[in-house]
């Protein structure tokens, strides 16, 4: 058994790894439906179980002080692709389409909660807050108000399991929509004759960011985030706190700003901040699995039903609202997996549709980094009050 905090993290660190590995050289489609990040969850999660480590003081310290600093870093890096002024040259249908698919799924959980609240335990709205911050974003999102909020390691569970079996059923459906684009866009009276013009002018763009990682970059880039971490965790302490606003959540905030301010600057358009950014997701979402326990997941079947009945309610109100503002199928599918699948699927989506469209699939899902954490925080203030 592991009593010693650094042997607990590389543990934890080289599982994820050999999990990346076995993803990357795969040739079977296990791993499209079931993303390397939540096999790394279950997989750190079933060590645990197994008590492969003891919640010694050296093991949650090292728990406590490498999970708090990288969560502030991860934000910072994870948003420098991020620029507002690339997002806004998507024009305003397909902003609407993205903002319509951001509400709809915050009422989704709204409504779904409510239905089903007494049947929860008491803290599934921080987990839903979670899984919001998720559907609106991305991972990175979902772990940053895991962080604000404070929910419960075995919630994520959960979390995670919804995010995994109700997505790829999502994605399903939405890919075998594509076919349905012209009937689609026939009922809604969409005029989708912008979106070649607006998919080249993004390609354009992004053929000019320099796409070789140098050491110089590698430095810079992991130097400005845990100096963003370091600023974010001094300046949490000294700020006024409420019952929602924790010195966590100062920290989030903090984060999410100097990562969306920086994106607008050349720093933004230095090559690898994605890939260390996910590094240090892939590191604190092995940490937070390692404080859960399978036993604890008792209420699984409930849980996937309700990420259904979100997707539900989200699918209904977003096809209202291209009817009522003449969006095209494109637009609406696209939208919808930016904020549920993140940058991961949403580029997919867009490739079925037209290879020219790729860059609107990256951008949308970029822009749901940026909302991904407040939203959630929102849809999480709204479920304390109805507890």
């Amino acid at each position: 058994m592991i009593t010693t905090g650094f042997t607990y993290l590389a543990v934890i660190v080289f599982f994820a790894s050999l999990i990346i590995v076995i993803e990357k050289n795969s040739s079977g489609k296990f791993f499209e439906y079931v993303p390397a990040i939540v096999v790394i969850y279950f997989v750190v999660m079933l060590l645990a179980t197994f008590h492969l480590w003891e919640k010694t003081p050296d093991v949650t310290a090292t728990y406590k002080a490498v999970k708090s600093g990288l969560l502030p870093a991860m934000i910072f890096l994870m948003l420098l692709r991020c620029d507002l002024r690339q997002i806004i040259k998507l024009g305003p249908q397909m902003l609407i389409g993205f903002f319509a698919a951001s509400i709809s799924i915050g009422i989704g959980f709204v409504v779904t909660f409510t239905l089903f609240k007494g049947m929860y335990t008491a803290d599934t709205w921080k987990a839903f807050a979670a899984l919001a911050g998720s559907w609106m974003g991305g991972t990175g999102n979902m772990v940053a108000i895991q962080g604000a909020l404070d929910v419960p390691d075995s919630s994520m569970g959960y979390t995670l399991l919804i995010d995994s079996i109700d997505y790829a059923i999502w994605v399903m459906i939405l890919l075998g929509m594509v076919p349905f684009a012209n009937k689609f866009n026939r009922w809604t009276q969409a005029d989708s004759s912008v979106l070649d013009q607006v998919g080249e002018q993004l390609k354009k763009n992004d053929a000019a960011i320099r796409k070789t990682i140098e050491f110089s970059d590698m430095m810079l880039l992991l130097g400005m985030a845990l100096f963003v971490s370091a600023i974010s965790k001094y300046a949490s302490g000294i700020l006024p706190k409420t019952s929602f606003l924790t010195g966590t959540t100062w920290m989030v905030i903090i984060a999410t700003l100097a990562g969306v301010g920086c994106a607008m600057t050349k720093i933004g358009k230095l090559p690898g901040s994605p890939e260390m950014s996910n590094v240090m997701l892939y590191t604190i979402v092995g940490l937070i699995a390692s404080r859960a326990n399978f036993a604890e997941l008792t209420q699984a079947p409930l849980y996937i039903l309700s990420g259904f009945v979100i997707l539900a309610i989200h699918g209904l109100l977003i096809t209202l609202i291209a009817k009522f503002f003449k969006l095209d199928l494109f637009t609406c599918g696209v939208a919808s997996l930016a904020n549920i699948g993140g940058v991961a699927s949403a580029p997919i989506l867009a490739a079925s549709y037209g290879q020219a469209l790729i860059p609107i699939g990256v951008l949308m899902a970029m822009m749901g980094y940026v909302i991904g954490t407040g939203g959630g925080l929102v849809v999480g203030k709204i479920l304390s009050i109805l507890v």
